[in-house]
Order: structure tokens, then C-alpha cells, then sequence
């Protein structure tokens, strides 16, 4: 029986990011000159094949810093960086640690940093709970920093000062919903100051800008990237609202629902920054199992961004 054809439209840039590949470089080089174990405070990057990956050459994942005893081992936070409290911790363990929080969370947080030393309330753009949050918001103390999630969290902001105000935003979020929330907020507050540059990532603005450039024409789009990826699930979002009639975050091929693919004929693939490109390779994979595959690459613009390995792994 012949297969049904699948015409696939490969979004470009997709997958690793720097801020990614640096954290998992950091990981794997710790591994490679200290030995196992190295431990990682949170998950490196949110993705179960990384992260197990690396746990197959002797990483081990902790949430808290009191999980690790006191053996010498090097210690590494987490891409998505982490609280003043943790390095302090670590310190005072007198803890061999190793940060690996992407260079451009660590601009948001000297940013924050900035404004709070010339007396500004900050708001944070961002989503509750999520690593990064916590992480940027604990630069700072208790109530420094505001946390809004959407246009109607700002109307019912309450602030100390309107004239001393300042935003930053998670790096991972919506380019579309937070210029809503950030226009919200400059009618709320007209005084409010505002990034030098976006907080928003060069991969996040990029992933989501090849999405919207493909949606249109694709009856569907599969993103490939973990339940718990802030960028990766703003991409299945960026489809749906760019006219691609359904979308969905799978992690890897053996969790697609085959079925779905039903009146299927262009499919829309691309992966969060946090997701590598085996996953991706093996989507097509499996997808020319079950069709008549053809590939066509749309690229809107080429990455060459790169961030320096800690000179304590480089040496």
C-alpha cells in the first residue's frame, strides 16, 4: 500500500540555543576533568534526553544544595541561573560551585540589580514558579520586584512610586504577549523605565519569528521540546495564533499519537532551544515510516552566537 504523502516545513533557527549548549559544554567538561559525580542543582536545561544523558556519564540532579554532602565535588547551577541565597550557600559550604546560568539571564539580573541601586521598584514580566523567575526576582530583596504574568495582572498593580519604576522581563516569554503587557504598562505608568535592550533572547525571538513564518501554511506544527520549557511551549502557542489550525509539544518520536496526523498533508516541525537536533532527526524518521516524507527548509536568519566556557573548564 502506498504511503500518503507529508510535506514537511523545517522552521529555522530551532533547537540549541548558546545559553544551552554553553550549560551543557559546562557539565560535560566538569565531568571530563574532575570525574563523576558532578552534581547540577535544578535540571542543566529543561530536557529529559539531555538530562539523561548526562546522567548516564555521572551527573546528578538535585533540587536543593542540602541534597549534595559535603565530598569536594563540583557543584553547577543550572542555565536558568538561581537566587543570591544559592551561591552564598554554596559558599559558606565552602562548595566547589560552577555557574552556568546563560549570559543573558545573568544581563537581566545585573539589570534588576541596577535599577534597585537607583532607588526603582522593579516589575518582572515572567511566569510564576518558573526557574528563571525565581532565580531573577531573588537577586533582589522581598519585595523588590513586582511580578506580572499578563495585562490584567498590571491593572491591578500596586506600586510604591510610580515615578521610580523599571521592567525586565524573563528571557524565555511571548514577543507578542509581552509587548502587550509592556505597552499595559507604560500607559499604567508612563514614567516607567524600560531595558537598554530586550530581555527577551535572541533564540526565543527567533524560534518564535520562524514559527510565524511557516504557520500559515501548515495544517498542523509539532514542536519538539519538554512539558516544563518555557520557550518551547510559547512556540506551540506563537502557531496556533499565526493561523496554523492545531499544534502540539511532543518530546520525541516515540510519544506521537500517529493518529493525529489524520488530514494532515503539510506539517509545520521545529523544536524549542532546549531541545537537540537527534530529537528533531528522529521525527523525521519516524514520520517517513508512516509517509511519503519531502523536506523543505525555511530559514529566516542565521545564528553565530557563542558564550565562553568558565576559565576554570577552559584551562
Amino acid at each position: 500500500m502506498s504511503k500518503k504523502d507529508l510535506k514537511i516545513l523545517l522552521a529555522s533557527p530551532r533547537g540549541f540555543c548558546a545559553g544551552v549548549d554553553r550549560a551543557i559544554q559546562i557539565v560535560e567538561l566538569a565531568l571530563e576533568k574532575y570525574g563523576a559525580p558532578v552534581y547540577v542543582r535544578h535540571e542543566i536545561v529543561h530536557n529529559k534526553y539531555v538530562v539523561d544523558g548526562l546522567r548516564d556519564k555521572g551527573a546528578v540532579f538535585v533540587e536543593e544544595l542540602d541534597e549534595i554532602p559535603d565530598d569536594g565535588c563540583p557543584v553547577i547551577f543550572s542555565a536558568h541561573g538561581v537566587a543570591k541565597a544559592v551561591p552564598e550557600d554554596a559558599a559558606k559550604r565552602e562548595m566547589f560551585y560552577i555557574d552556568a546560568t546563560c549570559p543573558l539571564v545573568s544581563k537581566v539580573h545585573r539589570e534588576a540589580e541596577r535599577y534597585h541601586k537607583s532607588g526603582d521598584q522593579i516589575i518582572l514580566i515572567g511566569h510564576e514558579g518558573h526557574p528563571e523567575v525565581v532565580g531573577t526576582m531573588g537577586q533582589l530583596p522581598d519585595g523588590a520586584v513586582l511580578l506580572v504574568e499578563t495585562v490584567d495582572d498590571v491593572g491591578e498593580l500596586d506600586v510604591s512610586d510610580p515615578k521610580n519604576l523599571a521592567y525586565c522581563t524573563q528571557t524565555t516569554l511571548s514577543v507578542d504577549d509581552t509587548a502587550a503587557v509592556v505597552a499595559a504598562l507604560k500607559v499604567k505608568f508612563p514614567a516607567i523605565k524600560e531595558p537598554h535592550k530586550e530581555d527577551i533572547c535572541y533564540a526565543t525571538t527567533n524560534r518564535q519569528a520562524a514559527v510565524k513564518a511557516i504557520a500559515a501554511r501548515c495544517d498542523a506544527m509539532m514542536v519538539i521540546g519538554a512539558p516544563n520549557s518555557s520557550n518551547s511551549n510559547r512556540l506551540v502557542e506563537v502557531a496556533a495564533s499565526h493561523g496554523c489550525p492545531k499544534a502540539i509539544l511532543v518530546q520525541r518520536a516515540s510519544d506521537i499519537d500517529w493518529g493525529w496526523f489524520e488530514k494532515v498533508g503539510v506539517l509545520g516541525l521545529t523544536a524549542g532551544a532546549s531541545a537537540p537536533d537527534v530529537l528533531i532527526d528522529e521525527v523525521i524518521e519516524a514520520a517517513r515510516a508512516h509517509f511519503d516524507v519531502t523536506l523543505e527548509e525555511i530559514s529566516i536568519t542565521k545564528e553565530n552566537v557563542s558564550f565562553k566556557i568558565p576559565k576554570v573548564l577552559a584551562a
